[in-house]
């Protein structure tokens, strides 16, 4: 519907907004109605995380109003955003690591008083939201879905009753997505606004009231959820044929035992835990061929991470034997704080993740040249939306940051690929994109293991899934249903 028939307690009126080459916004309207939950959609790099910071006050626009509860407003940082009832969960975490729960949260807020006072207005409030949160714990050894609560209830802590969501489930189990999004009902319910960015099509489908969709900067489609299916939100998304199915698989394939070469075998393996306390990995036993590609399902902090990372070579394992044919190709779960450096260049982070392998090295020194030829290739190949290979990293989109990681580590031409949550927040088009180049290694005869927190992609992705629990592998058998590789993953939990 047009600006003007909405009453609105957030209207973004004609933002438009240039990085450089880049038109990220043009002229974009959206409203945000009292009470519901609007999701606004896009391919990576469509502008959706650069007009909710334009709301929060993180980016200046260069035209376009911002309108909060009928007035218009000047919201210059985030600190002016959250004096007028706005809170945000962003992409990626923003928490200080050494600091508990409770100073993370008063950080935020703005909270003054004791810190015995911190910690029950902590405590309080996250258990009043649903969120229960140990106050006193240190953030930087929260789990991921911890982490990720630990965001929602420091957008909240301010008395937010706007609540901007950047993929706030892009790092969620299935079950923890759904109570996440059971949240922002509930919080709209009681009187609350959110603006919810999501990849996940059915997601949106099933949270939202009304849907604002964007391609390359600009409104495509906005209205009511009712009527809307998920081909009809994907071809207002990319403008054609996403390239991937859009029904998840729902049963381990049957695929014939292959008889390649192994190129991965773990015997016995036990590998202690990444901060030093227990073990991760139990008297491990796995083989991988060539051509073949492994999905792991687990629950968060079963071990996976362990795992893969051992056989990545980034973890030396306790005991027990374990062969990896070289080289490795990498992709780790966090892009910003491990897969790239966001202040460098492309060429400098494709240079420093390749390292000596980088056929640049010439007895000691860099041929620069030569590095930013081959980052531009490699740029053209995977379809990275980027200015040139001198630009910083941290100005690519998502989805485009991990289109370059995987590209630096399938320029090795590795033996074997190890993966975790390779499309972690991607939408279809960057998602497809990415299985796309694991099937084709796969093909070429590299052997590749990756985790998704998502078991769908699991079942869509992978020739066979093993099941990691308490730090035990276990084969899902052929055939076997989500449901039954879900008991699989909860098994020992009821057990323990």
């Amino acid at each position: 519907p047009p600006v003007s028939d909405v009453t609105s307690v957030l209207e973004l009126a004609g933002i438009d907004k240039r990085f450089g080459s880049v038109h990220a916004l043009r002229g974009v309207d959206f409203v945000l109605a009292p009470g519901e939950v609007h999701a606004l959609l896009g391919e990576n790099g469509a502008g959706k995380s650069t007009l909710m910071h334009v709301a929060f006050g993180l980016v200046r626009p260069d035209a376009g109003k911002i309108i909060v509860n009928g007035v218009i407003r000047r919201i210059t940082n985030p600190r002016a955003a959250r004096a007028l009832g706005m809170g945000m969960v962003h992409q990626h975490f923003t928490s200080v690591p050494a600091l508990t729960v409770a100073e993370n949260v008063a950080l935020s807020a703005g909270w003054p008083g004791s810190p015995h006072e911190m910690r029950e207005r902590t405590r309080l409030l996250s258990e009043r939201m649903g969120l229960p949160l140990d106050p006193d714990q240190r953030a930087g050894r929260l789990s991921v879905s911890l982490k990720q609560r630990l965001e929602i209830v420091k957008a909240l802590a301010g008395d937010a009753r706007i609540l901007l969501l950047d993929e706030p489930t892009g790092v969620l189990a299935p079950p923890e997505a759904e109570l996440l999004l059971q949240m922002v009902r509930s919080f709209t319910a009681s009187g609350g606004s959110a603006v919810l960015i999501t990849h996940k099509l059915d997601e949106a489908l099933r949270t939202a009231d009304r849907i604002t969709v964007l391609r390359q900067g600009a409104v495509t489609f906005t209205g009511p959820v009712a009527g809307q299916t998920v081909e009809s939100l994907a071809h207002a998304m990319i403008g054609g044929d996403p390239g991937v199915p859009l029904t998840s698989a729902e049963t381990v394939r049957k695929s014939e035992p292959r008889t390649s070469k192994e190129l991965v075998r773990l015997d016995a393996l036990e590998v202690s835990r990444e901060s030093g306390y227990g073990i991760a990995l139990r008297h491990g036993s796995l083989s991988i061929r060539a051509g073949e590609i492994v999905g792991v399902a687990a629950v968060e902090g079963n071990g996976q991470r362990e795992l893969l990372r051992a056989i990545a070579g980034r973890i030396a394992p306790l005991r027990g034997k374990l062969q990896v044919a070289q080289p490795v190709g990498f992709i780790p779960e966090d892009r910003t704080s491990e897969g790239l450096i966001p202040a460098l260049s492309l060429t400098e982070n494709v240079v420093l993740g390749l390292g000596n392998d980088g056929p640049w090295i010439h007895r000691g020194r860099i041929a620069w040249r030569a590095a930013a030829a081959r980052t531009a290739e490699l740029i053209r190949d995977y379809q990275i939306v980027a200015p040139g290979p001198g630009s910083r990293a941290a100005a690519l989109s998502g989805g485009n940051q991990q289109k370059l990681i995987v590209a630096r580590e399938l320029s090795r031409v590795p033996a074997v690929i190890v993966a975790e949550n390779p499309t972690r927040g991607l939408d279809i088009s960057a998602a497809a994109a990415i299985h796309l180049r694991l099937r084709s290694a796969a093909a070429a005869g590299a052997a590749v293991l990756f985790y998704s927190a998502d078991l769908d992609e699991v079942l869509h992705l992978a020739d066979r899934v093993i099941v990691v629990t308490r730090g035990m592998i276990s084969e899902a058998p052929a055939g076997a249903s989500r449901s039954e590789i879900g008991t699989m993953m909860l098994r020992a939990e009821r057990e323990a």
